[in-house]
């Protein structure tokens, strides 16, 4: 069983990663809310240090990792936005990081992996590559591991955005609902633990793409299971959960809702045209399961954490 990460643990979180990160912007628009016949409010964390909520997590970590003395040197597998947390982390504290990223990860993402300051460790998009290329750094490099999703310090430091959520937009009317977007579920974690804390009666809903869909049969079987196929444009979703944060997931979410590619993509364009930012596929998720089930969340307030917006421009769904 995993220790809970409680609230006082999120708090210390937040207060250790704020001189970092962006208190980021809780955005509204009119004609989503029509379409979707709900309120919606939008937590852009595409706004954040990296251009995602992942900075929260990968400070959290990182900055503990020193506090502790665990290491000299940081490591980690990821397709992005967690290899640029940790990336961007490692060089706030003047550690080198080694990432490992599979070969297909976007190059915008590489790119500015790079730009931080590590060394990319290209392997095969497969969890198995991914893992081995990180024990051979372990091996090499006596790097600390910061893990994408199974740690509790990165899943607390992404508690950290449904707070600032909550406190900036649910304090006078609580939300109805809250979502996020699951991968290996450390952001989904982190959001129903928060809500659990400072809006119990907030239900948490997930977004998960048809073409990674996972967490949906490890939420209702209950043990982690692997997605029947991998193929979607959501290129940050496609990690299988814990068992850390599917125990999490199951005692605090109350539904996952699967969108296609097709969904994702109208749902993206949708907000660039409509709200004038950028988001990235993964983002677009939650907005698509609104669209989707619209009677599920008919006349409702509803926040959605939009996870960020580091695209590929050269490879744009629509």
């Amino acid at each position: 069983m995993f220790l809970m990460i409680s609230f006082d643990t999120i708090q210390e979180a937040h207060d250790r990663i704020r001189p970092y990160i962006h208190r980021t912007a809780v955005l509204t628009n009119q004609t989503i809310n029509e379409r979707a016949g709900a309120e919606i409010f939008f937590k852009c964390e595409n706004f954040q240090k990296i251009g995602a909520f992942k900075a929260r997590g990968g400070l959290n970590a990182v900055l503990q990792v020193v506090q502790h003395k665990e290491g000299k040197a940081i490591t980690t597998h990821s397709s992005g936005n967690h290899a640029q947390a940790v990336a961007f982390a490692a060089r706030q504290v003047g550690m080198p990081a080694y990432i490992v990223m599979p070969r297909t990860a976007p190059k915008v993402k590489k790119d500015a992996v790079l730009g931080y300051g590590a060394d990319v460790i290209e392997c095969e998009p497969t969890l198995e590559a991914r893992e081995a290329g990180v024990r051979e750094v372990i091996e090499r490099t006596g790097a600390v591991l910061v893990h994408p999703f199974d740690d509790d310090r990165v899943i607390a430091g992404q508690a950290t955005a449904a707070k600032e959520l909550i406190e900036d937009a649910g304090i006078e009317r609580m939300f109805d609902v809250i979502m996020a977007p699951v991968g290996g579920g450390g952001l989904l974690s982190g959001t129903a633990l928060t809500t659990h804390y400072l809006s119990p009666k907030t239900r948490i809903v997930a977004g998960e793409p048809e073409g990674a869909a996972d967490a949906i049969l490890s939420f209702r079987s209950g043990r982690v299971e692997k997605a029947p196929y991998i193929n979607t444009i959501a290129d940050g979703l496609m990690t299988s959960l814990s068992e850390r944060t599917l125990a999490i997931i199951r005692a605090h979410v109350a539904d996952i809702l699967t969108v296609s590619d097709a969904e994702i993509s109208a749902a993206m364009k949708l907000v660039w045209e409509r709200m004038k930012i950028i988001i990235e596929p993964s983002s677009a998720v939650p907005l698509a399961a609104v669209l989707k089930h619209k009677e599920q969340f008919a006349g409702q307030k509803v926040g959605i954490i939009l996870t960020g917006g580091n695209v590929d421009l050269g490879k744009l769904p629509f």
